[in-house]
């Protein structure tokens, strides 16, 4: 599901370009439907039947750029992440340093 036109729109206003290289993403493995996302950042994010995120798969519009960031920082169960991958599914666990067992 492509970002709204008028979202698109308005990102392109005074940029010169539409959309950043960067990607919000959920970790199914962590989100618990809080809602609080789809509060935040509805222009991006709607909710499924069960309350959880939908995010469309495209570049964040660069606009949006500090809502996206406070709405990251303010999930509860830090679910969200946002980087420059297309495509992937938000894995908070790829970041922390694992340390040898044994």
């Amino acid at each position: 599901m492509p970002w709204p036109a008028a979202v698109v729109a308005a990102a392109a206003v005074g940029t010169g370009t539409a959309v950043s290289r960067r990607y919000l993403h959920v970790d199914p493995t962590l989100c618990v439907g809080h809602r609080l996302c789809a509060e935040m950042l509805p222009e991006l994010i709607t909710l499924d039947d069960f309350g959880y995120p939908i995010i469309p798969p495209d570049p964040l519009p660069r606009q949006l750029g500090s809502l996206v960031r406070r709405t990251v920082g303010a999930c509860p169960a830090l679910a969200l992440t946002v980087d420059g991958t297309p495509g992937r599914r938000a894995r908070r666990d790829e970041a922390r340093p694992r340390t040898p067992s044994g």
